[in-house]
């Protein structure tokens, strides 16, 4: 057995185990009804961050903050009360950590330990391994300086007491400052790692050893046994096609590295950029096919923001383990009122009166121009989208029929019909709403277009190549048709900077629009919340529930366990193997979810044991297995 090298960890306190500066917290408790209350705050930070970077000595940042605070002794309760409910994330969820190493770590800051102290009570450190300065006070309890025989509290203090401290091993700074990089310049320090869990300071940066953005990345770099198997940080996730901000904010809070493509991308273009990547965001324009699959080499998930997956080969990343997640209500909505105001704009002839308004002919009229109320509207999909387009527009009058393949519930008054044939014949609006099955290709020709109603109106929200845009417009050219609207297209623009062409344009009683359909500022808010809290509830957890191609389990969080997930071929005897393993190695399974469908299975196992790679190798090696993942 290879004994562990000895290290000892020192830590700074602020903005580092917590996420704030002690100072300004202490002015938002000491400055309480003070008219200039906020402009003192800012004034205190402006000065912590020239202290903090170097401009000015520390002595002098701690003596003018000081002057502004009027602080007292009452103050510093409520101070640790906020200090305790910010600590930083990472720290307070590896508390493991400190319990095990609690003999070799210290806390070196020029903070004060009337604070610090029973903060870090908490995580098993004791007062004796704190230094950090001390506060005078008066007889009334009113702060009125520090110590300042306390080497922490003078220009190089973390440097001489450090030296005064003669500690073993390999020693690590760990902080945010310019004092805690001065430790490992001075030769005092064997490492410093720069932590921008909470700031990130360019002129530290590019003077530390290793960036740590997060303790996860710093005890996952030193292998230290850590609350979660992998880094955040290091989780990479690559967003195409104007993903909405509000889903990269997201993603990028949770820790995770987010780059930004404003388009999509071809076949091999993609091929090459989704090489390390952990997660892939797209919309709809983006093709995910078995040669993407396969070069996806780390890739566990896809986040495709909008409705359908048509654009994704679902058994492709099936077979990868790569578990696909959309969103198949966020912009139900946004489509549904786009269909009604199309309904409404060409039953009235609204588009042709416009654009001859625009030519300067004036042709005030109701010849042609028809109510909505009353007519016959054929939803073919009934769906999400097109259950809620029945309620809507049997609300305004509409008499709702509807023809699915599958067994759907009528809602309101809608009746179902038997067959495409029968809707398109009794529809006054034909409106399309199906999924991107290929069976859905081509399901509208010349022959169908023919079946509808003398003057009716076509529809198509739903997928490209649903209908046979040249038989579109001979039908109407023709006639037959006086109306139609196309949001989707057999073939569209990767980009908006590439030209749009179809047999439609130039057509006055054709609505075309660009795919927007979903795209309205609530759907798109609505996506940017749905989407990243499935990936990033797959990605922390495992939990498959709303995956559209993995079985789909919803998994407790489990504390004081380690997890496991196995994706493996639905074969037999997959499951006794794996628990065989686990018993060969003594672990107890606190735990097993297993889900399968006819292709693969996907296990979740909770283990209440320490496991060496032994049985993660182990695991890899069963016949069949496509992919497995430790969580922690």
């Amino acid at each position: 057995m290879i004994e562990e090298k000895k290290r000892t960890f020192v830590f700074d306190f602020d903005s580092t185990l917590t996420q704030v500066e002690a100072f300004e917290e202490l002015a938002e408790v000491s400055l309480k009804g003070d008219p200039k209350r906020k402009d003192k705050i800012v004034q205190i930070g402006k000065i912590t961050d020239q202290g903090v970077d170097g401009d000015i000595t520390f002595t002098e940042s701690l003596e003018k903050r000081l002057k502004i605070l009027n602080a007292h002794k009452d103050h510093l309760a409520p101070l640790v009360r906020r200090l305790s409910r910010k600590i930083s994330p990472s720290i307070s969820r590896n508390k493991a950590f400190f319990k095990k190493y609690a003999d070799d770590i210290y806390i070196v800051s020029c903070g004060f330990k009337e604070f610090i102290d029973p903060i870090m009570a908490k995580y098993n450190i004791p007062s004796e391994r704190i230094y950090a300065n001390t506060f005078k006070f008066a007889k009334s309890g009113k702060i009125t300086g520090f110590d300042r025989e306390n080497d922490l509290s003078k220009p190089d203090g973390k440097i001489d007491q450090l030296k005064k401290m003669n500690l073993p091993g390999e020693i690590h700074m760990i902080g945010d400052g310019f004092s805690d990089y001065q430790t490992r310049a001075a030769g005092i320090a064997d490492k410093f790692y720069a932590f921008t869990e909470n700031v990130s300071r360019e002129n530290i940066l590019e003077k530390a050893d290793h960036i740590a953005p997060s303790l996860d990345e710093y005890l996952y770099k030193e292998n230290l046994p850590m609350s979660i198997s992998y880094p955040k940080n290091r989780i990479k996730v690559l967003l195409l096609e104007g993903i909405h901000e509000d889903a990269v904010e997201h993603l990028k809070k949770e820790g995770y590295q987010v780059e930004l493509i404003a388009g999509s991308l071809s076949e091999d273009e993609l091929c090459k950029a989704i090489k390390g990547q952990h997660i892939l965001g797209i919309r709809s324009k983006t093709q995910i096919t078995p040669k993407v699959a396969e070069a996806a080499d780390k890739l566990l998930a896809i986040g495709a923001f909008c409705i359908g997956t048509n654009q994704i080969d679902l058994d492709a990343c099936m077979n990868k383990g790569i578990s696909v997640f959309n969103a198949p209500f966020s912009n139900t909505r946004s489509v549904v009122e786009m269909v009604i105001g199309e309904i409404i704009m060409l039953m009235r002839g609204t588009l042709q009166k416009s654009m001859a308004m625009h030519r300067g002919e004036w042709n005030k009229s109701a010849k042609g121009s028809v109510e909505i109320r009353g007519k016959k509207l054929g939803i073919v999909g009934y769906g999400n989208i097109g259950s809620q387009l029945s309620v809507l527009a049997e609300g305004l009058g509409m008499q709702v029929l509807y023809y699915d393949k599958e067994e759907k519930l009528a809602l309101g008054n809608a009746q179902k019909l038997n067959s495409l044939k029968e809707l398109m014949r009794k529809s006054d609006v034909v409106t399309f709403h199906v999924d991107g099955h290929p069976s859905n290709e081509g399901i509208i020709g010349k022959k169908e277009l023919s079946w509808m109603k003398d003057g009716a109106i076509f529809i198509n929200l739903a997928r490209g190549k649903v209908v046979d845009l040249f038989a579109l417009k001979a039908a109407l050219d023709s006639g037959k048709i006086r109306g139609a609207a196309v949001d989707v297209f057999p073939k569209e623009p990767k980009s908006n900077d590439e030209a749009f062409e179809s047999p439609l344009m130039g057509m006055e009683n054709v609505i075309l629009t660009p795919h927007v359909g979903g795209s309205t500022i609530e759907a798109q808010k609505n996506i940017a919340a749905y989407v990243p809290e499935a990936l990033v509830n797959y990605v922390n957890t495992g939990d498959s529930f709303a995956s559209v191609n993995l079985p789909n389990i919803r998994v407790p969080q489990v504390k004081g366990a380690h997890r496991l997930l196995h994706v493996h071929q639905n074969i037999p005897g997959i499951m006794a193997r794996i628990n065989n393993i686990f018993s060969r190695f003594n672990i107890n399974v606190v735990g097993q979810h297993l889900q399968t469908n006819q292709s693969i299975g996907y296990l979740v196992t909770d283990i209440d044991k320490e496991y060496n790679s032994d049985v993660v190798d182990e695991l890899k090696r069963i016949d069949h297995t496509i992919k497995l993942r430790v969580l922690y």
